[in-house]
């Protein structure tokens, strides 16, 4: 009987059969039968051998199509069951998310594994592939984020790395540190230290760039520092938390900037001024973040607080100079209106700025919220916690819409890039995690 041309194997695949089945005969014992099917194939002289690697291929090789041929089973049932759901109008077609809207999927698409400690900071480059991350081991580290390639290490620090932050168009990483100091970073010139800024008198938790040359940091110290970057001077000191001020955030104006603290409160203060214009509170433990909600935000936000629409400012004249001023100064206004904080009390909270009212309580994490951050699109946002989970929140309806196993201990940041859909995350387990968007 002549085989079918599909059923004859290439001549190497059909010598690594014979030589696989020639092997599970003699480790059987069929050692009448070896000597036959060795002759018959011309493969006299083969001995088994378990460091061969045709030794036990044969058992590996059925078990593995019993497992694919089950796994097929399960899938044309899930398949079947999904075509009758259709059919049935038991579950509806849904459009496929717009790239603006993609967000993070499991499992993480690289594990980025150099630092020795705990990771305290994650921070995307705001126009190319690069992310710096942040480490108790007193080193930033520098990679590609769309490879995942290690590029350099930051050394300088002789205490833990606090927080960091790019400046608008990401020609300079500015760092802070437990060590009291911020270091400015050159990124053009090989992330050369170009200067250090000294003035607070405990450990520097945050920092956030307040325009194009100024700074601003927070610190255990109780204060709050307003920095001019090209000299390094301290220009304002902002006092009144009644404990160690844990992060700072600047409005998208850059006319505002808020502040969480160990006391449990949210401040908003005018930098100009150094005059404190608010005072947030409610949450029942350390205030871990606070940050202003950007403007795309603001609808959903709204919703979600059961505010009306925001009124449009009039449109200038060419006859009224004046309405296109109060028109801008509207607008400008409303740029802090929203904060959102998120502390060791398990909550992350929405707050009116300008009357310090609570609108929001997210509840959702089983431990201390440690970090979040708004979605591009501004209507999710997405935060970690100590229970080693990322949470992505519907801004419009407050609620959890997924939970994501973030890393294997406490997850303390977050980021998303601005150049390609990507998330990063670090945890207490030194790892840093790639999550790609789709």
């Amino acid at each position: 009987m002549s085989l079918s041309p599909e059923h004859v194997l290439p001549e190497r695949q059909l010598k690594e059969l014979q030589k696989a089945i020639l092997d599970f005969m003699q480790t059987q014992g069929y050692a009448e039968s070896s000597q036959v099917f060795a002759r018959e194939t011309d493969n006299e002289g083969f001995v088994a051998d378990a460091t061969d690697r045709h030794h036990n291929l044969l058992a590996k090789k059925w078990t593995s199509v019993i497992r694919l041929q089950k796994k097929i089973m399960d899938l044309e049932t899930r398949l079947s069951k999904l075509q009758d759901d259709i059919a049935t109008g038991a579950v509806g077609l849904r459009r496929a998310a717009k790239p603006t809207e993609w967000l993070p999927r499991p499992p993480a698409k690289q594990k980025l594994a150099q630092h020795r400690l705990p990771i305290t900071g994650v921070r995307f480059h705001p126009q190319y592939t690069v992310l710096a991350t942040a480490s108790e081991d007193m080193t930033v580290k520098i990679w590609d984020s769309e490879s995942g390639d290690f590029e350099r290490t930051l050394k300088g620090h002789t205490k833990s790395v606090q927080g960091m932050a790019f400046d608008a168009k990401g020609a300079v990483l500015v760092t802070c540190s437990a060590d009291l100091t911020l270091r400015v970073w050159d990124v053009a010139d090989e992330y050369k230290c170009v200067r250090t800024l000294h003035g607070h008198d405990h450990c520097v938790s945050a920092v956030s760039f307040l325009g194009p040359d100024k700074l601003v940091s927070a610190s255990r110290d109780k204060t709050v520092k307003v920095w001019e970057l090209s000299t390094g001077y301290c220009i304002r000191t902002l006092a009144g938390h009644a404990a160690w001020v844990r992060d700072v955030s600047v409005s998208p104006d850059a006319r505002m900037i808020c502040t969480a603290s160990n006391d449990q409160s949210i401040r908003l203060w005018d930098p100009a001024t150094g005059e404190c214009k608010g005072d947030m509170r409610g949450h029942e433990n350390v205030v871990e973040a606070a940050r202003f909600a950007p403007p795309a935000a603001h609808p959903a936000l709204r919703r979600l607080a059961g505010l009306p629409p925001a009124p449009r400012p009039p449109r200038p004249s060419s006859a009224a100079g004046v309405d296109a001023t109060n028109g801008e100064a509207d607008a400008v206004e409303n740029a802090a209106q929203f904060i959102i904080s998120g502390a060791r009390d398990k909550t992350l909270r929405l707050w009116d700025a300008t009357t310090s009212t609570l609108l929001h309580t997210f509840v959702g994490h089983d431990d201390w919220v440690r970090d979040f951050v708004f979605h591009p699109s501004g209507k999710t946002l997405i935060s970690v916690s100590d229970d080693k989970t990322m949470r992505i929140w519907d801004l419009a309806t407050g609620r959890c819409t997924k939970t994501i196993e973030a890393s294997t201990h406490f997850t303390t940041c977050i980021d998303f890039s601005a150049v390609n859909p990507r998330v990063a995350t670090g945890s207490v387990d030194t790892e840093v995690s790639l999550w790609e968007c789709r």
